[in-house]
């Protein structure tokens, strides 16, 4: 049950400032509670379109349960609640909602090879749609700002993530600024991410499955007071918590591979907008 001081806060008005209040609540949310905070924040199409008893059903929950989340946010009701998230589908791009519905018939033609290059197509520029419906300039100008005062930029990612990461590193070091791409390489992961301090800045990306040893240092930094940037799916990622800012790229559908086409685009506008502040040319690639 909320405390007294919680729930004497207006409910939010918006997506942007209910999924902050999930963020930074998460933690204390009883387990239904936070199945639900997910799916709120992970597939927030599918609530603004669903029933309170279809919602309920999908997650294994009561619907009392979906009454309940709304009104520890301060809504009257399931209904007060998903308006927010209506009003936020309503906003979205035309197309990005096209794609979105385009996925599912797309996957029953997978069975082929065109079909496999449509639907995996369609995944990436749903993606890149999200992207940019749903980034603010301001964030990505804040998030340049932190790498341009840097000491050092530090990028951090493994797995899935790692080409993401690498890409940065690159890029950065085109840019002749300093950086250091924590890879681990020889199990010293832990170490090279030691040396980065207040002064400095940490670029980490991860996706679900989320890679524990990418927590753990983003936390670990994150409380020695290095700022870090996190790339991520969700604002409820432990990166995301973790960090001065994040970048909450999510994928319509239920695909078994994650593309990378949107968080490789921010990372070029990330550089590329960094060289403008920074006043340096853009180098041409290596050929």
């Amino acid at each position: 049950m909320p405390d007294a001081s919680q729930a004497a806060q207006p409910a939010p008005g918006d997506f942007d400032a209910l999924k902050d209040r999930i963020a930074g609540r998460y933690g204390s949310l009883s387990g239904q509670l936070k199945r639900i905070a997910e799916f709120a924040l992970d597939h927030p199409d599918d609530l603004a379109l669903a029933t309170v008893t279809s919602a309920a059903d999908r997650l294994g929950v009561q619907p009392s349960s979906m009454v309940r989340f709304a009104k520890a946010f301060g809504y009257d009701g399931f209904s007060d609640m998903q308006q927010v998230f209506r009003l936020r589908l309503i906003a979205a791009a035309p197309s990005y909602r096209d794609r979105i519905r385009s996925l599912d018939g797309a996957a029953e033609d997978a069975e082929t090879t065109a079909g496999l290059l449509q639907a995996f197509v369609d995944q990436g520029l749903a993606a890149l749609e999200q992207l940019r419906g749903h980034t603010p300039a301001e964030r990505i100008d804040a998030a340049i700002e932190i790498l341009a005062t840097a000491g050092t930029r530090f990028v951090l990612a493994q797995r899935r993530a790692f080409p993401v990461a690498f890409y940065l590193a690159y890029a950065l070091g085109r840019l002749e600024q300093r950086c250091q791409l924590l890879d681990g390489a020889g199990g010293l992961l832990a170490q090279q991410a030691a040396s980065a301090g207040p002064g400095d800045a940490l670029v980490a990306v991860s996706f679900k499955p989320y890679a524990p040893e990418v927590a753990e240092i983003v936390a670990e930094r994150a409380a020695a007071g290095v700022p870090v940037i996190a790339i991520t799916d969700s604002a409820l990622s432990p990166i995301a918590r973790d960090a001065i800012l994040s970048f909450e790229i999510q994928e319509p559908g239920d695909q078994g591979f994650r593309t990378l086409v949107a968080p490789i685009l921010l990372a070029q506008v990330l550089v590329v907008g960094l060289g403008r502040r920074l006043d340096k040319p853009i180098p041409e690639p290596i050929r």
